[in-house]
């Protein structure tokens, strides 16, 4: 067996760490569907460094190889006030097999019991070998979710969105009431994530929000467009009608793309509507929790980017 070492990522390492997530992914992907999930170069995975790096830095683990101290595996976690959070993991096809990933996780499940915080994450339910890494581990699954994709369909899309209430564009100035939404219905504190995504110092984000007709805040929603990552998300509404709102804003914005879209499978009448709207299923995910969960009051929509939830 080859023997590893933990270490951190730096500067150095985000060539290196985008490949292996680019190929690590595709590689999965091929083999199970025989097609990958990346379709662009493998240049442009450097997002996922580049962004956690400004979100979180430091908090990437790498399990280098001794001999030749190239990179096996690697990790990124999130940690929040209220929780760990951990990011896309992934392990080299050289070093399947060998207890790479069950090493990165063990360290950050150390992490979070160092600091009294619950472990989360949002795994495939398609790759049974990353759903029984968590579930051997003690993570409890808490709620389906179907990634679906919806028609680039600006008259589908457009339909009934004046009905919903008041609907703009989401700026840092709403930070704060986004932050306390989230935490008041959900039990959670992100606002890092959401000070990082109204920036938008990248230039990848754009955030809408809907308000009742008093003016109070119903719900958010973020999305990404980038070549290695186009979703929908990270977002939170208090009902079907803010989430359907939001949804179809922010792929409207998103014309001609189509981004991803994470739907809890337990929201029915959002559901039936967006298959209204055209919506199909391409998989299906699941969130969960390693030690303390609160169970969410509204509609959470989690991403891959940042996987903070």
């Amino acid at each position: 067996m080859t023997e590893f070492s933990i270490d951190r990522m730096g500067a150095a390492d985000f060539n290196e760490v985008g490949e292996l997530i680019y190929t690590s992914t595709n590689h999965w992907y091929k083999e199970h569907t025989g097609s990958g999930v990346f379709s662009c170069e493998p240049d442009d995975a450097l997002i996922f460094c580049r962004e956690y790096e400004a979100l979180d830095p430091g908090c990437c683990l790498l399990l280098r190889v001794n001999t030749t101290r190239s990179i096996a595996a690697s990790c990124f976690y999130h940690p929040r006030p209220t929780h760990i959070s951990l990011g896309i993991l992934n392990v080299h096809p050289d070093y399947f097999g060998q207890g790479a990933a069950r090493k990165l996780l063990n360290a950050v499940i150390a992490l979070g019991k160092q600091q009294n915080l619950p472990v989360r994450l949002v795994s495939s339910l398609l790759n049974l070998d990353s759903f029984s890494l968590y579930n051997r581990a003690g993570f409890v699954p808490r709620a389906v979710y179907q990634d679906m994709l919806l028609p680039a369909d600006a008259t589908r899309l457009q339909s009934g969105l004046n009905s919903f209430g008041e609907l703009r564009d989401a700026h840092l100035r709403d930070c704060e009431a986004i932050t306390q939404l989230e935490f008041e219905q959900c039990g959670i504190d992100r606002r890092k994530d959401f000070e990082h995504i109204l920036t938008n110092s990248s230039g990848v984000w754009h955030t809408s929000l809907v308000n009742d007709t008093q003016g109070r805040l119903k719900g958010f929603l973020a999305s990404c467009a980038h070549p290695a990552h186009c979703m929908l998300g990270p977002g939170f509404m208090l009902d079907d009608d803010a989430a359907e709102a939001l949804i179809c804003r922010e792929l409207l914005h998103r014309l001609p793309l189509q981004p991803l879209l994470l739907v809890p499978s337990s929201r029915s009448t959002l559901l039936h509507r967006l298959y209204t709207r055209g919506a199909r299923n391409v998989e299906l995910h699941a969130w969960q929790c390693l030690g303390e969960w609160y169970e969410p009051m509204g509609i959470v929509m989690p991403t891959f980017l940042p996987e903070s939830l």
